[in-house]
């Protein structure tokens, strides 16, 4: 039986479901004691006691995987999408098989981004908190989305997912994605390079991968370009957002309001100012954990690191 180590948390949430399905593939699990990422101290101390390892927002790097291999680590899984925390150089070096589980829930993630969106509008979260924590009875004026301008910027199953379901709301698309070409088909978008345009827009949604180039893509240059209260969403990674310009532009009215579900530091720590801006929404990098989807994605992680360790 090979010792599995699993530190991503939404598999964590359903972890005795996949227990006995993982016996059957030969593989032990066991649970990390973690509610987002551990160190690299704790990763380097843990994982060479273990054969493979289902990797989540954790710094996977090379540092890690060498102390891992050094023990008993020859394969990985990193679940989900994103991969930005995952050193696949330094895995393709030292000889350690590694995938990832892309379009496991694109439709999850999009959701969770109209969510927010729709939510930004019609201020509905600040309703909310208001009756429950204040015994308000507020009534703000909210934003109709009809005909409105919405980017999105990438275009991949996320992007896709958000785009189809904007389709229903009559408002207009710009989507920035280098890596897609064209329109999918889809009669009300429009296909521009960032930050072209972004003047115009309502909404600005990102839902793209991070990688080298757009890192703080969101940045104090292109906020100035905005129109003055527009709404910011992010379901897709922290460091696209150069969060002290978001803030800054929050304070000043600049950016009216935003919805985000991942941070450049997780968990938010509590000296942000983020947390004093009633007008945000806020997530805990959650937006693709449904039970549906977790266990498409994790069915699809353990027959990969059980064919990588059979193979062994």
């Amino acid at each position: 039986m090979k010792k599995v180590l699993v530190t991503c948390p939404p598999m964590l949430g359903m972890f005795e479901e996949f227990v006995e399905p993982a016996r059957t593939l030969g593989l032990e699990l066991v649970a990390a004691n973690t509610t987002q990422v551990l160190s690299e101290a704790e990763l380097m101390a843990l994982l060479p006691e273990y054969d493979g390892w289902i990797i989540g927002d954790d710094p996977a790097t090379e540092q890690v995987f060498e102390a891992a291999v050094n023990g008993n680590l020859t394969a990985a899984v990193k679940w989900g999408i994103g991969v930005d925390n995952v050193d696949f150089q330094a895995c393709e070096r030292l000889g350690i098989p590694i995938t990832n589980t892309p379009n496991m829930f694109g439709g999850e993630v999009a959701d969770v981004g109209m969510a927010l969106l729709l939510g930004l509008a019609r201020q509905t979260y600040y309703i909310d908190r208001e009756i429950r924590n204040n015994h308000g009875w507020p009534k703000p004026a909210g934003m109709s989305i009809s005909g409105k301008k919405v980017g999105v910027v990438g275009f991949g199953d996320i992007g896709e997912s958000l785009v189809k379901r904007l389709g229903g709301f009559d408002v207009d698309v710009t989507v920035y994605d280098p890596g897609v070409q064209g329109d999918k088909g889809y009669q009300y978008v429009t296909r521009e390079e960032f930050p072209k345009a972004v003047e115009e827009l309502d909404f600005l949604v990102f839902t793209c991968a991070l990688n080298s180039k757009n890192h703080h893509m969101l940045n104090a240059e292109v906020i100035n370009k905005l129109k003055s209260g527009v709404m910011i969403v992010n379901v897709a990674r922290g460091p696209l957002i150069d969060e002290v310009a978001l803030i800054s532009a929050l304070k000043s009215g600049h950016v009216a309001a935003a919805g985000l579900d991942v941070f450049e530091v997780e968990p938010l720590p509590e000296s942000s100012p983020l947390r004093d801006m009633p007008q945000c929404i806020f997530g805990s990098h959650n937006g693709s954990n449904t039970k549906e989807g977790v266990r498409r994605a994790t069915y699809k992680a353990l027959s990969h690191i059980a064919d990588f360790l059979n193979s062994k």
